[in-house]
């Protein structure tokens, strides 16, 4: 019940189920059977991922509950209980505080049963989620950065206007509603199955779950997924209370609840198997891996079953199991995407990172280069700063997490200091995106724009065909996946090389624009 890599272990046995948790299970079969979730929510497809599949060596399956019309598993709970109000509480209207999918849920509901809905969402919550929400109906009020935090302003508002609360989570029918996920999993696939993976948030959608799995087939496991940053659940279950945090990480924003639910916290704490805490760079990864197999992109919440899905593989050595994850949702905005393409490597342990120091003195750079050999360089950011020694900021592919102290080995073994910083956040975030500056060593400097075709070989080309006497005093170029490649770089050129470096660039026959004259280039790095 710990996140971060281990060593190889067996993997934890099923729980057996008390009495008492069994009676847990039998309460809500009951409620699951009976609810009433089809009025706006659809059967979603258990699609096979067959990419992850071949490349984890198990059979992974995906509960595509991104595919509502809500994109989210929400609208099930939500209308479930709107549903079983009594017309008088209808008629007053309903009010409920939401990250965004729960809330398109009773906004979808309310409209069908013909109510007022009033929403309160954390002002962190994306705009894809708040304008899906007023297109439906919803009347949005805007307040705090958690759920928590709108939640209390939601009974706040619930109890000055006489309307009724609707809880995203900590309620029977909503669990109930949220429960024939896991009776849909258990009809459409009726062959092996080990484990379920689903993320938590408050706990409603692996509360309903896990009661429908293990009063029906109690041998398959139920597995949560938390991120580091927002475990409410986890660590309530290690304390054996509720336990409130007191912040929580946004990325994941679908997931990020300071405390769990009374009724989710009884239910998971009988019924859950085991948990995963994942981090960002792994739902980053995940996300990519379900686009490869879907061509869908997940919200960073709706990917973290398939994180967990890896992560238990990789530490517990599993080979041909069966696995489903529960991708819970897909409101994603569209601005996140760079970020989750960039960290995405990290996650998948495809980029390392490095700092590397290396003689400020002609044909250095050159060979260093050469040192990285036929590696994929997806990074390299430099500008010159001392007279002495260059520092040079470089991400190279690599295949797994290990290959990245090998490198730095090897680097240091040729005379290069190097320091790994593949795991370093501050690195990753933000340092790599401000190497540069003014230099006062940067004399006789020419600046160029280059596009060459993004395969082995072409930066060396490049460097091969630079006169020895010519000094690269900036260097910038990130792997953006296309077919051409672009760097930036500055070259110290007397003026007396004019001619020959004329002919140096017709010879190179690289696309290239001169931004010597560019206002940005004198203001920033002149």
């Amino acid at each position: 019940m710990s996140a971060g890599a281990a060593a190889p272990n067996p993997a934890p046995a099923v729980r057996p189920l008390t009495p008492r948790s069994a009676r847990v299970a039998a309460d809500y079969l009951r409620r699951i059977l009976s609810a009433r979730v089809y009025d706006v929510a659809r059967e979603s497809p258990l699609q096979p991922a067959r990419s992850l599949s071949r490349r984890l060596g198990n059979h992974v399956l995906l509960k595509r509950e991104d595919q509502q019309v809500v994109f989210s598993f929400k609208l099930r709970g939500a209308y479930n209980k709107m549903v079983h109000l009594a017309p008088e509480a209808l008629k007053r209207g309903v009010i409920c505080a939401s990250a965004g999918n729960h809330a398109q849920g009773v906004a979808l509901g309310a409209r069908k049963l013909g109510c007022r809905a009033v929403i309160v969402m954390p002002v962190t919550t994306p705009r894809v989620k708040v304008d899906a929400v007023q297109a439906l109906g919803g009347e949005v009020v805007l307040h705090g950065d958690s759920y928590s935090d709108a939640y209390l302003h939601a009974l706040e508002v619930q109890k000055a206007e006489g309307l009724t609360f609707v809880h995203p989570f900590d309620d029977p029918d909503v669990i109930a509603g949220q429960g024939t996920v896991g009776m849909e999993i258990l009809r459409q696939h009726q062959g092996p199955l080990d484990a379920v993976f689903v993320a938590i948030g408050g706990g409603g959608l692996i509360s309903g779950v896990a009661a429908y799995i293990k009063a029906v087939r109690p041998e398959v496991k139920v597995i949560g997924v938390q991120t580091a940053d927002s475990d409410a659940m986890l660590r309530s279950v290690k304390a054996g209370k509720r336990v409130q945090l007191a912040d929580v990480g946004l990325f994941a924003d679908g997931t990020a609840v300071k405390l769990v639910g009374e009724e989710t916290f009884r239910v998971a704490r009988a019924l859950v198997d085991d948990y995963v805490v994942v981090d960002t760079d792994e739902v980053c990864a995940a996300i990519k891996d379900i686009f490869q197999d879907t061509r869908s992109i997940m919200e960073p919440s709706g990917a973290m079953g398939v994180a967990g899905i890896k992560q238990y593989v990789a530490r517990h050595k599993c080979k041909g199991q069966t696995f489903v994850a529960v991708t819970c949702g897909a409101n994603m905005n569209f601005d996140r995407l760079r970020f989750v393409a960039e960290r995405a490597e990290f996650g998948e342990q495809r980029e390392a990172l490095f700092a590397v120091t290396i003689p400020e003195e002609r044909g250095s750079f050159k060979r260093f280069c050469e040192l990285i050999g036929p590696r994929s360089v997806t990074e390299f950011n430099y500008r010159i700063s001392d007279e002495r020694v260059a520092h040079v900021f470089v991400g190279l592919t690599i295949s797994k997490r290990d290959e990245a102290e090998r490198i730095e080995r090897h680097f240091v073994r040729h005379g290069f200091a190097t320091v790994n910083l593949t795991d370093d956040e501050l690195a990753k975030e933000h340092v790599r995106h401000m190497v540069g500056g003014h230099s006062e060593l940067a004399q006789d400097e020419r600046l160029f724009r280059f596009v060459f075709p993004e395969r082995p070989g072409a930066l060396m080309r490049f460097l091969a065909a630079l006169h020895p006497s010519w000094n690269i005093s900036l260097f910038h170029y990130r792997n953006q996946g296309a077919d051409d490649g672009r760097i930036l770089v500055g070259i110290q050129v007397p003026a007396s090389d004019e001619a020959a470096f004329r002919q140096f660039l017709r010879t190179l026959a690289y696309p290239h624009v001169e931004e010597t004259h560019n206002p940005v280039y004198r203001l920033f790095l002149r």
